[in-house]
């Protein structure tokens, strides 16, 4: 299987291009190809294909193999793959995902591409749809009891389950230990992706994101736009642009109010090809 590794703040992942190659178990070859001692290394796996109602189809999985519906830094190198790679000369392009059909500006120089500016659609609030297991139809600021500890968390989907909750140090927290007790908790069905964020100023914060079937990654453009949203929804930034840190590096998160549409812009960068079997 021919293949390209590619990260947008990196977050990592291994992408085949489906006009070409064909792969007959993705949830197994997400595990193999994910593997960081005995496979390629990578946060999951990404085939482009072929798509009756966009340009192009993402089809996601995640490290343990489980389907993922949509990845913000994935889908930026969707785009730039495609662009690069030669499957379109368009900078306009539409990609269909488990979660809807996304809409892509690219930023191109010298022939490739550099930013790519998302349109994450909108930002589901409503518990029962995230879902988080509440009475209140909407979770803002609501304690959850985790490990025997209160944390106040904000839901949000942004095609992906999120749970945000703000914290004084992000970068003294032992991830490892908490992480996996917010994704298999009982409020979160499908169980969640959880941000831990710390506001630096009125439009900057900082995060660290778990995510469901992952663990740890280095960024999430989902979770950053679902922070963002978040973040504005609780007062602690003041601008409807907001600049999101990760450990990979940052996201410019912008919330059209009106419109009630999120857009993420961020890099994304081809890492190596190369070729595997499978």
């Amino acid at each position: 299987m021919k293949f390209t590794k590619m990260q947008g703040i990196g977050n990592d992942y291994v992408y085949v291009n489906c006009f070409k190659e064909k792969v007959e178990d993705p949830g197994e070859a997400a595990i193999k190809v994910s593997d960081r001692h005995f496979g390629i290394g990578s946060d999951g796996l990404i085939l482009i294909k072929p798509s009756e109602v966009a340009d192009f189809q993402m089809d996601m999985y995640n490290a343990d193999g489980s389907r993922g519906a949509m990845c913000g830094n994935g889908i930026r190198c969707v785009a730039k793959y495609v662009y690069d790679y030669g499957l379109t000369d368009k900078t306009s392009v539409s990609v269909e995902t488990a979660s809807g059909i996304k809409y892509l500006d690219l930023t191109v120089e010298n022939g490739k591409v550099v930013l790519v500016k998302v349109n994450m659609g909108a930002p589901i609030l409503e518990a029962a749809k995230i879902p988080v297991v509440s009475e209140k139809e909407q979770v803002i600021n609501e304690p959850l009891l985790v490990d025997g500890k209160e944390y106040r968390i904000t839901g949000v989907s942004m095609g992906n389950p999120h749970a945000i909750t703000y914290i004084d140090d992000v970068k003294g927290l032992d991830i490892e230990k908490i992480g996996p007790k917010f994704e298999f908790h009982p409020a979160f069905p499908d169980r969640v992706n959880t941000e831990f964020v710390k506001v630096l100023d009125d439009h900057t914060v900082e995060m660290r994101v778990w995510e469901r079937g992952s663990g740890e990654t280095l960024a999430c453009g989902t979770g950053a736009c679902a922070v963002a949203v978040a973040s504005i929804l609780n007062g602690y930034v003041k601008e409807e642009e907001v600049t999101v840190k990760l450990l990979g590096g940052d996201l410019k998160i912008y919330w059209d109010r009106e419109e009630n549409l999120v857009y993420m812009t961020g890099p994304a960068a081809v890492v190596f090809d190369g070729e595997i079997e499978l």
